[in-house]
């Protein structure tokens, strides 16, 4: 194996932030070290990218449902404006009527009237006056009331739209950068990869273990056969199945075959579920890699017996490992479901 072809893609990465020491590894097994250590940050990268497409989607969300509220009160309002007219006229006639002095009440009615009959008669004509009168009024009153909210929430609704398109459009440009970023980095790893010795690349891989792991029967165990099934599929950025992975392309495609749903992205899945200490872990949880929530680079799946099933990094196919082989900065533990 040629060392210094290694050094040459490994330590004159494009980005400058992944650059490695002057100094270039003097044996294979240095040079193994240092793409392991360069491919830990190309994921990083690739995390990056995960998060900002995953918040754009929440800011595209975010926006048409301000344009689709925005639509809701537009249409709120055209109704209670219809509403207004049909009763203003008989609203505009009883105001009308009691400015001008009609005083027209049972008193009278009984006084006016000829027979106890007549009497009862009129009165029952006023109790229906005053009652379609109220009724006339109160929905006069909850008209002009739910237009001028309506109106509130259009106007809301606009601001929370602009809001989220302007958030959308920085992240795009985010995401057109990570994602420039990645392909750089990502070549000059992949490069790096196939100047490795067989050697160097049998270490990369690992033992290979296609034992039978049993599942318990739950939405956790159905996940957990559905990644073990993925044993042997190369690890690709960005990739959900079903022929290749990332790490939290492979959750994310185990939960969804159990009905789950959960975002591509390690970190953004770390916000799912229920915390578990270590001692804890259960078949199914998911493990997660990073010195911290914002550094998150990498996400496994527990399948007891502290092993783990995850899509480690290019060059390694989806494979069972220990729970330290996912990452020396082990930072804990989510139950999804159950």
């Amino acid at each position: 194996m040629s060392v210094t072809a290694v050094v040459a893609v490994v330590t004159f990465s494009p980005n400058p932030a992944t650059a490695q020491p002057a100094n270039p590894p003097q044996t294979a097994s240095e040079a193994l070290q240092r793409y392991n250590e360069v491919s830990k940050q190309v994921k990083q990268v690739n995390e990056d990218l995960l998060k900002a497409r995953t918040d754009l989607d929440a800011r595209n969300a975010d926006f048409d449902k301000a344009n689709a509220d925005v639509a809701m009160a537009i249409e709120t309002e055209k109704q209670a404006q219809a509403l207004e007219e049909q009763f203003r006229g008989q609203v505009d006639t009883l105001a009308s009527a009691s400015f001008q002095g009609a005083r027209f009440t049972k008193i009278s009615a009984l006084l006016t009237g000829s027979s106890a009959d007549d009497f009862l008669e009129r009165a029952t004509a006023l109790n229906v006056l005053a009652a379609d009168n109220a009724e006339a009024l109160s929905t006069y009153t909850k008209a002009v009331s739910s237009a001028a909210e309506a109106r509130r929430l259009a106007e809301d609704g606009r601001k929370r739209a602009g809001e989220a398109k302007a958030a959308a459009e920085q992240l795009i440009a985010e995401v057109e950068k990570k994602k420039a970023d990645l392909d750089s980095q990502a070549k000059g790893l992949e490069q790096a990869h196939e100047r490795l010795s067989v050697k160097d690349k049998s270490d990369l891989v690992g033992p290979v273990d296609d034992g039978v792991y049993l599942a318990p029967s739950s939405s956790a165990g159905r996940a957990m056969d559905v990644a073990l099934a993925q044993r042997g599929k190369p690890y690709v950025w960005g990739a959900e199945g079903p022929s290749s992975f990332d790490c939290s392309g492979l959750t994310l495609y185990a939960y969804r075959a159990a009905g789950v749903s959960l975002p591509h992205s390690s970190r953004a899945q770390y916000g799912f579920g229920k915390s578990v200490s270590r001692s804890e872990l259960q078949p199914g949880d998911l493990l997660f890699y990073g010195n911290s929530v914002s550094s998150i680079h990498h996400v496994a799946m527990y399948i007891g017996g502290g092993k783990i099933v995850h899509a480690s990094t290019t060059g390694v196919p989806v494979k069972t490992d220990s729970i330290d082989g996912g990452g020396r900065d082990y930072l804990g533990a989510k139950r999804i479901v159950g």
